[in-house]
C-alpha cells in the first residue's frame, strides 16, 4: 500500500468529549434547528439566508463576521434565519491549494489534522457563544461527521459529492437539514436521486461499524449552476428553472420538497457582486408564483468582512483566501433587502 500512516487521530467521541458544547449552547442549539426545521417542512414562512466565508480560515475574522451577522439578525429575525456559513474543508477541483482549517489551521503552515479538529471545534463553538447563532457546513469527508454532528444545524453536500454513495447514506442518519447541491453538470434528476436516497433508510459500515439510519426528512435540493462540455458556466436560478424544478418536484414521492438557491459558484461565473442581482430575481421569482415561493426555503450568499479575495498569505484582516466574496456593506444591505421581499 502506497499510504504513509503518520499517526492516529482521536474519535469523534474523544474530541467532543475533550472539546465539549456548554449546555446552555446545547439548548440553544436544540431551538435553532426546531427553527431551521420548522421552515424546510412548511411549519414557518420564515426565510433561510445561509451566508458567510467561501471558507472559514481564521477565528478571530471568522468570529467578528459572525458576531455582526448576529446584530443584524435582531432587525430581520421575524422575517428571516440567518444561518453563518462555517466552512471548514474547502474542496479542490485539481485537488491542490487551501483545503480548510481542518487540514491547515494556519494556512500558511504544513497540514496537521490534529490541531485542525481542534481549531474546528473551538472556532464552532465560540461562534455559538459570542453571537447566538449556529452554523452551516459542508459535508466534504463523511467520515468526519462525528466531529460536527453536535454544533451544526445546515450541511450541505457539494456538486463533485451528490452523486457520492457514502455521502448520500450518511445524510440518511443526519438530524437536521442537508442541501444537496445539483452536479457540475447540471443534472437536476441527479441531484434528485440524491435527495430521494438521503431521505431513505439504509444499511452500511460507517466508522468500523455496522449501522442502520432511519431516512432524512429534512434533505433538500440546491441550485448551484452547471458547467457544459466547454467549461462555460450555465446558471439555474432563472424563473424557467425554479418552475421546472417544481415540476420535477411533483412528479417524485419526495418528503418536504425545498430547495436552497446558491448564488454564487456557476450561478454567479464566480462574479461575486452578481450574488445581489440574484437574490433579488430569486425572490422576485417567489413573488410572482404562489408554488415557487413555497418551494424556495433561502438562499446562500459568500461574503465576508472584505470583498474580494487574496492570496494565502495576502495579509488583509476578514477577506477570502480562497472564492471571492461580498464585502459587509454589501452583504448587511442585502439582507435587509431580502427581508423587505418577505
Amino acid at each position: 500500500m502506497s499510504f504513509d500512516f503518520i499517526k492516529k487521530l482521536p474519535t469523534p467521541d474523544e474530541i467532543r468529549s475533550q472539546f465539549a458544547v456548554p449546555s446552555d449552547l446545547v439548548r440553544l442549539k436544540e431551538e435553532k434547528d426546531k427553527e431551521i426545521r420548522d421552515v424546510i417542512t412548511g411549519k414557518s414562512n420564515k426565510f433561510l439566508v445561509i451566508i458567510g466565508p467561501c471558507s472559514a480560515d481564521n477565528e478571530d475574522a471568522v468570529c467578528d463576521y459572525v458576531t455582526r451577522l448576529a446584530k443584524v439578525n435582531e432587525k430581520v429575525k421575524d422575517k428571516l434565519i440567518l444561518i453563518p456559513r462555517i466552512y471548514t474543508n474547502k474542496p479542490r477541483t485539481t485537488g491542490e491549494g487551501y483545503k480548510g482549517i481542518v487540514h491547515q489551521p494556519d494556512p500558511e503552515q504544513k497540514p496537521d489534522f490534529l490541531a485542525g479538529l481542534i481549531a474546528m471545534r473551538k472556532m464552532h463553538i465560540r461562534a455559538i457563544a459570542e453571537s447566538g447563532l449556529t452554523a452551516a457546513d459542508e459535508m466534504l469527508y463523511p467520515e468526519n461527521w462525528g466531529y460536527v454532528s453536535d454544533i451544526l444545524s445546515y450541511v450541505a453536500i457539494g456538486a463533485r459529492s451528490v452523486e457520492d454513495q457514502q455521502h448520500r447514506i450518511v445524510v440518511s442518519g443526519f438530524g437536521i437539514p442537508a442541501g444537496m447541491k445539483n452536479p457540475t453538470s447540471g443534472n437536476l434528476t441527479v441531484m434528485l436521486n440524491s435527495v430521494y436516497a438521503s431521505q431513505h433508510s439504509h444499511s452500511f459500515i460507517y466508522r468500523g461499524w455496522e449501522v442502520k439510519t432511519n431516512g432524512n426528512e429534512l434533505a433538500h435540493t440546491v441550485l448551484r449552476g452547471a458547467t457544459n462540455k466547454h467549461g462555460g458556466n450555465l446558471p439555474n436560478y432563472h424563473y424557467e428553472d425554479l418552475n421546472l424544478l417544481l415540476n420535477l418536484y411533483n412528479e417524485r414521492d419526495l418528503k418536504n420538497p425545498a430547495s436552497i438557491i446558491d448564488t454564487n459558484h456557476s450561478n454567479s461565473n464566480k462574479e461575486f457582486k452578481q450574488q445581489v442581482r440574484i437574490v433579488k430575481e430569486v425572490m422576485h421569482s417567489r413573488k410572482l408564483n404562489a408554488d415557487i415561493h413555497k418551494l424556495v426555503k433561502g438562499v446562500m450568499v459568500e461574503s465576508y468582512i472584505e470583498e474580494g479575495c487574496q492570496k494565502v498569505g495576502g495579509g488583509v484582516y476578514g477577506k477570502s483566501i480562497t472564492d471571492p466574496c461580498l464585502g459587509w456593506k454589501d452583504t448587511e444591505q442585502l439582507i435587509y433587502d431580502i427581508a423587505e421581499y418577505e
